[in-house]
């Protein structure tokens, strides 16, 4: 089977657990993302142990039926396969597996056996697979599925239908497959989360166009493969999209994850990702939690400071109900340049993202490199927050360039948005790329999206890496550029006014000017007519 047939029948899988949801009345449900990726990373986990022991022993490889096979194994023979397993395989029993489940599918309380079945996989893997809040507790992986139907009457059969999708065909030949094939599978898992219509799960969601612009100017294709052993960062994970774009770039087996983010259901699926691309060893470094309010990550008592940081925080949200304890608390070192105070009205519209640029800025260790998302406006804003950040980038040379993005990137949102890209390390030099007429637009749903073609995506990144300045499109100012320019990080305020110049005869100059000197004729007897009108109708006004 090729590589295109399995990713059609693992596709086919996804629409199959959703139908089945529909048609028990959870489509569109809050909990059905919950079944699906649950029911699904049941399935991988499973096909990835079957392919992992077959690797280790060639009587199960060899074996008409790989389950029995292990059913035949003595007890301390299955526990010694159980330890040569790789760390980021999860250890399963017999009686785990969806094979056995599927046999015993007839049983009376079916629904109670699928869910308990889950529940003890995620308990004898929670050091490894489990998800830490800021407060120290952890979220297994498993709920109890069935548990979503509300008619009892019902579950039995929910179950016997949910197994009967994964028991049809093996993933083991996928986990041969790179970054690409996970990223597209995964993103086809969340599709029908991911929409503006009921807004569920837009936020967990960047633009690949986004994350690849990011990953590939923080670590330049010439420079992959040379990074190793490195942290990788982000305080508004979402579902890991920027990371695992990053991790791509870097290295998957070359770099640790590190991310916060304050959503549980971010948090779960951010987990799911980094399990599709072999990162399990990052899923202790995965906390959910208020990274602004309770940030977790610390080397002792100090924030923990990382190589690598990339964000896309929400740029508006309330979060007065704890803004005066984030004033209260020591925080002038992280917040150095203050905390959004609470508007007279439109709370929701407090500048969040302002916090998280800042909180980047702090985490960076020396020689460490970060990518942000933020609103246009932020780039040329003439006072606030936004001038006090953007001064520090500049004066300490941190700034390493800003690329303006065309509008409507984001389907979800009109916000123009724009990446700012730091460097410890930057130097006296930045570049300002204006982006904004790139991208084809395009329909989605009710939103219209702008898409970049890969040839754009290239020149963007490009052009950044190679500090080119265009005509029109990018400009390498100096840090004295920028601070003579009120600190603008606008790339238009930096390109060259052109008059375009054409050489003409004595002859055309002078017919031209005539020309004009007749419509100026004109303009002038017709605003002496309008006038004259004017006059006669304020004097029968006044003789009234």
């Amino acid at each position: 089977m090729t590589t295109q047939d399995f990713e059609r029948k693992i596709k086919e899988m996804i629409d199959g657990l959703k139908a089945v949801c529909a048609s028990y009345g959870l489509g569109n449900d809050g909990n059905e993302f919950k079944i699906i990726t649950q029911v699904f990373l049941y399935k991988f986990l499973n096909d990835k142990f079957a392919y992992e022991v077959k690797k280790l022993d060639d009587k199960i490889a060899s074996a008409d039926n790989w389950e029995a096979a292990i059913h035949a194994m003595d007890a301390d023979d299955f526990e010694m396969l159980q330890l040569q397993l790789p760390a980021g395989t999860a250890r399963l029993q017999t009686d785990h597996f969806i094979a056995q489940l599927f046999e015993n599918q007839n049983d009376a309380d079916f629904a109670k056996l699928f869910d308990d079945t889950l529940r003890d996989i995620a308990i004898q893997n929670n050091d490894i697979f489990s998800v830490k809040s800021d407060t120290g507790s952890k979220a297994p992986m498993f709920d109890r599925v069935s548990e979503y139907i509300s008619d009892t009457s019902k579950r039995d059969d929910f179950a016997r239908a949910l197994i009967n999708k994964i028991v049809e065909f093996s993933f083991e030949q996928i986990f041969t497959q790179k970054f690409d094939f996970y990223a597209t599978i995964f993103e086809y898992l969340i599709s029908d989360y991911n929409k503006d219509s009921g807004g569920k799960y837009a936020e967990y969601y960047t633009p690949h166009a986004v994350a690849k612009i990011m990953a590939e100017i923080l670590v330049p294709k010439d420079q992959q493969g040379q990074v190793r052993d490195v942290t990788c960062y982000d305080p508004s994970a979402g579902s890991g999209t920027l990371l695992m774009n990053l991790a791509h770039a870097i290295g998957e087996n070359r770099c640790s994850i590190f991310s916060q983010d304050i959503s549980q259901k971010s948090s779960s699926l951010l987990r799911l990702n980094l399990i599709l691309n072999n990162l399990v060893h990052s899923i202790q470094n995965v906390v959910q939690g208020n990274t602004i309010l309770h940030p977790t990550h610390k080397d002792g008592g100090e924030l923990k400071r990382f190589d690598y940081i990339v964000s896309n925080p929400p740029f508006k949200m309330d979060f007065s109900d704890f803004r005066d304890d984030l004033e209260s608390k020591a925080n002038n070192e992280r917040f150095f340049a203050g905390i959004p105070k609470i508007p007279a009205k439109k709370k929701e519209s407090m500048a969040i993202y302002q916090l998280f640029l800042q909180h980047i800025i702090h985490s960076l260790r020396p020689g460490g490199k970060a990518a942000m998302v933020v609103p246009t406006g932020f780039l040329t804003a003439q006072s606030g927050i936004d001038k006090k950040i953007r001064q520090k980038l500049v004066d300490e040379h941190m700034l390493a360039g800003v690329v303006s993005m065309p509008s409507n990137i984001f389907a979800t949102t009109g916000t123009n948005v724009s990446i700012i890209f730091i460097n410890r390390n930057a130097g006296e030099q930045a570049i300002l790329i204006d982006a904004s007429k790139l991208g084809k637009t395009i329909k989605e749903g009710k939103n219209q999206k702008t898409v970049l073609s890969p040839n754009e995506e290239q020149k963007i990144i490009q052009t950044f890496n190679n500090a080119e300045a265009i005509d029109d499109f990018s400009v390498v100012p100096t840090s004295d550029d920028l601070k003579a320019k009120g600190y603008s990080l606008s790339a238009g305020q930096y390109f060259d006014v052109k008059i375009e110049y054409v050489e003409i005869s004595a002859e055309e100059f002078s017919s031209k000017l005539r020309s004009h000197r007749s419509a100026l004729d004109g303009l002038l007897n017709s605003s002496h007519e309008l006038g004259q009108e004017i006059s006669k109708a304020l004097a029968g006004l006044n003789h009234d």
